[in-house]
């Protein structure tokens, strides 16, 4: 079998306003970065705002495990199907970010026959978005130092700023360092670090903003420091959100480009969901529902996470109302949660399969909670057997929910088109009564307490002191009445990665709450989560390489 990377490389590509024509977008909507890649002016979300909106599908998935589940390939394999039974589609997901390209999880742009191109410079550089945001992040971070360094006007205290330095890149060398350091002339020394750039509170406001003014709005709302008083110290008080805003002036347009079939790909945005809320940008989606009959979009790894972040966040600040979430499971990946190792899971297990099922169930309930219908997606491996395939469809089937078997990896759209006809089915037949799963302005505790008890089955909520010190504090200043982002691990329902399937009997312990005031929620932190993750023993970078005669190798 071809790698990723080799089917990707053998595509048939349409120039790109060819593929934007198919969706009414001329020449002058796009401003091209090559052959095959453009942006799209926002000047056709205005033109378009009196259209009505086409059916918005939710790709969510079980727990991810290492038998792998195919979340982003379903993603854009079901809408290459939907194209090829007569609607028009369009798949809306994140852009992919250099550290896990390089590191462990590698790309992020689909696989096998069900790919977004040119994956190459998707997964690499792209059209800069990233690089735009981590410049735009670190200057906040130049303007707070040089404040301080010339006299301190605002009173900041170099022991409370908060904005971190970003990159985008795994390097657990800077999570905590010394900066300032050589004398008087290079700044007051303090301790700082580095957050990846998918964790920086600029990529979080990039992916809510409604516009370029919405955007600078909410960057001089970002809290950065405190001062000596407790106050909280404001990225305007520096005058940084004009500055800002111009360096991301491109990067907010949407990039438009293909699958493998020519299908339109809307990428834009790229907040991890274990660390940040996991949802490509509103402008994205939005453009996306006035072009198409159907958008596609994903939220990033299972639906305790990226999904209830895309219900209770994203369309709560959006007002998007999805018509139908598809869930991603596959047989291997369930007999995993039930126990398996990696190396037994070909052979078929049916006990295995029964408790690893637990995992789909729970999240199938927890889509229903939010009032869209579910349809479960079994990603089909070569190694699953009949009785284990028929197994999931019986259950999916006695839960209320559809499933439906997929070829996408091997079979691109063609492989697709039983799940597009039931997703149509199911959306034309079936109305959603879509609702947020608390109110924005209960306590912090409540809203935290109500994700883990109802999303993750938890029997409650242990917070340490120093975070009962920080809700406190967050009430005091006013900042609580915000949607919770909650960052966990994504192995698992508990913040234990080790305890798979559908756990039991568990409490969650949050250690750390952090204000994210420009986004207009509150991160709450559990587990060793890191916002600055390291590289493996042996990273994905070492078998990646650039051949003589121009061709990639190695890159997923």
């Amino acid at each position: 079998m071809k790698t990723d990377v080799q089917i990707a490389q053998e595509a048939k590509m349409l120039p790109i306003s060819e593929v934007a024509e198919k969706l009414g977008l001329n020449e002058e909507r796009l401003e091209h970065y090559g052959k095959y890649k453009a942006k799209v002016s926002l000047d056709v979300l205005e033109e378009l705002k009196d259209k009505p909106n086409g059916k918005l599908v939710l790709v969510t998935a079980i727990n991810p495990t290492p038998a792998g589940e195919g979340k982003t390939t379903v993603n854009i394999g079901l809408s290459m199907a939907l194209n090829r039974i007569g609607k028009t589609a369009i798949t809306a997901v994140r852009e992919p970010s250099l550290g896990p390209s390089f590191g462990v999880k590698g790309g992020a742009a689909g696989g096998g026959y069900a790919q977004v191109v040119p994956m190459e410079d998707i997964n690499l550089h792209f059209t800069g978005d990233f690089h735009a945001i981590t410049t735009a992040h670190n200057l906040i971070s130049a303007l707070i130092d040089n404040h301080i360094h010339h006299g301190n006007q605002l009173n900041i205290d170099p022991r409370r700023i908060v904005w971190k330095r970003v990159l985008d890149m795994n390097d657990r060398a800077l999570r905590q360092i010394v900066i300032g350091l050589g004398g008087k002339t290079n700044g007051v020394p303090r301790e700082n670090g580095f957050d990846i750039t998918v964790a920086s509170e600029i990529m979080a406001i990039f992916c809510l903003a409604e516009n370029l003014e919405d955007l600078k709005a909410r960057v001089g709302d970002i809290i950065v420091a405190y001062s000596y008083d407790g106050n909280p110290i404001f990225a305007k008080d520096l005058n940084a959100q004009g500055a800002v805003a111009l360096l991301m002036r491109d990067a907010v347009n949407p990039n438009i480009v293909q699958t493998l079939e020519n299908t339109p790909a809307l990428i834009h945005g790229g907040p991890f969901a274990n660390i940040a809320h996991g949802c490509n940008s509103i402008l994205a989606t939005k453009l996306s529902l006035k072009l198409a009959d159907y958008t596609i979009t994903e939220a990033g790894f299972g639906g305790d996470l990226g999904a209830e972040k895309f219900f209770d966040i994203k369309c709560r600040f959006a007002g998007l109302e999805p018509n139908a979430a598809v869930i991603v499971a596959t047989v291997r990946a369930l007999k995993h949660h039930g126990g398996v190792k990696k190396d037994q899971l070909s052979n078929e297990n049916l006990d295995a399969l029964a408790r690893g099922f637990e995992n789909l169930e729970k999240h199938i309930e927890n889509i229903k909670k939010f009032g869209v219908p579910a349809i479960v997606a079994i990603n089909k491996f070569p190694t699953d057997t009949e009785t284990e395939l028929n197994y999931v469809i019986e259950k999916c089937k006695s839960l209320g929910a559809e499933a439906v078997l997929t070829e996408v990896w091997g079979k691109g759209g063609e492989g697709g088109e039983a799940l597009a006809k039931k997703v149509v089915e199911v959306v034309e037949s079936k109305p959603s009564n879509f609702k947020p799963l608390y109110d924005e302005n209960e306590s912090i505790k409540a809203k935290i307490e109500k994700i883990a008890t109802e999303i993750y089955g938890a029997t409650g909520v242990e917070f340490t002191k120093g975070c009962e010190k920080q809700i406190a504090e967050i009430e005091k200043l006013g900042f609580d009445k915000m949607p919770i982002c909650m960052a966990k691990t994504q192995y698992s329902f508990s913040d234990d990665p080790t305890l798979l399937g559908r756990p039991r009997g568990f409490n969650i312990t949050v250690r750390d709450i952090k204000i994210s005031n420009g986004a207009g929620f509150l991160v709450a932190l559990t587990g060793d989560i890191m916002t600055m993750p390291g590289l493996p023993k042996v990273p994905a970078a070492n078998n990646i390489d650039i051949l003589p005669n121009g061709e990639i190798v190695g890159l997923f």
